[in-house]
């Protein structure tokens, strides 16, 4: 665990630093979706970028990274949330996904839910399914599970 001007946060380095922890944990969310007939896996900025795609390629979905303001090209969506020290968006392309679609959202952790939360909205405004949110690490002092209403949340460590 981190501290940066008061704000703490868990550091996932050490994990990406052992090929075979990153694998399994990889394989052990793999296993989870591979039949569950996702279309499309989610990352949020940035730390789901490292989960996402690894997962999307294993169970043959496409990947969509829901990302900061003004980082993708062309015509996008956004959508506002708060964050435990202020507001952000998230965007993602237009036509990225299309209604029907069966989404998962990967994120490296849940504190407050904010960001899943966005996702969550802005897969839904174009129509996609949410089937769940997955994450690594619960920060469940925090209480973010609690904001996700009926979405499925599933989490590998919890964090006490």
């Amino acid at each position: 665990m981190d501290f940066v001007s008061g704000i703490m946060f868990q550091d996932i380095t050490t994990l990406l630093l052992d090929p075979k922890a990153f694998q399994d944990t990889i394989d052990l969310f793999v296993e989870r979706y591979k039949n569950k007939d996702i279309t499309v896996v989610a990352g949020t900025e940035a730390r789901g970028f490292i989960f996402g795609p690894p997962i999307a390629l294993a169970i043959g979905a496409k990947f969509v990274p829901l990302r900061k303001p003004k980082k993708l090209p062309g015509e996008v969506i956004s959508e506002e949330y708060t964050l435990e020290y202020g507001t952000d968006k998230l965007e993602m392309h237009v036509g990225a996904v299309q209604a029907g679609e069966r989404a998962l959202i990967v994120d490296d952790l849940i504190a407050t839910r904010g960001t899943l939360c966005a996702g969550i909205r802005l897969l839904e405004r174009v129509g996609a399914e949410v089937v769940e949110c997955a994450c690594l690490i619960e920060l469940p002092e925090l209480k973010g599970r609690d904001r996700l209403g009926n979405k499925p949340l599933f989490i590998l460590v919890s964090a006490v």
